[in-house]
């Protein structure tokens, strides 16, 4: 099989840092564009669901969520049980609002910028609230009493 000339693979390099950059460019415009509470109100929610888990968590004398996930097979799976209950309808709503944004305003379904939003949205802001942030929170607390 002969080698590709280097134009052609100039010309596959440049096809392809054009959709890199338009993939870029559609995800940007999701914050002002139709439907943009979204992106702020299911972090918000996740969130407060992260919250609330955390505080279950420390009535019932449970260990916080990333130590005890990396460190106890048992409470990992009770701990992946209950994230997927937290954040299982977030991830749901946010990946059917972000297909209609899609398929609405770009006319086309890329699934890579899907999955990407909805992560962002959804699982991205319950990791951090359920990792350092409540660690931090139990710290300054711990501090007061």
């Amino acid at each position: 099989m002969p080698a590709r000339s280097r134009r052609a693979v100039d010309k596959d390099m440049d096809a392809f840092f054009e959709f890199l950059a338009r993939g870029v460019e559609q995800l940007a415009a999701r914050v002002d564009g139709p439907l943009h509470f979204r992106l702020f109100v299911m972090p918000t929610v996740v969130t407060i669901l992260a919250i609330l888990a955390d505080r279950r968590d420390a009535r019932e004398g449970r260990p916080a969520h990333l130590g005890a996930f990396f460190t106890d097979p048992v409470e990992r799976r009770r701990l992946f049980g209950s994230a997927l209950t937290d954040i299982g309808r977030v991830f749901i709503v946010a990946i059917v609002l972000d297909t209609a944004y899609q398929l609405f305003v770009l006319r086309a379904f890329h699934p890579v910028q899907l999955l990407i939003v909805a992560v962002s949205c959804a699982i991205v802001p319950y990791v951090l609230v359920r990792g350092p942030i409540i660690r931090l929170l139990r710290l300054l607390f711990r501090k007061r009493s």
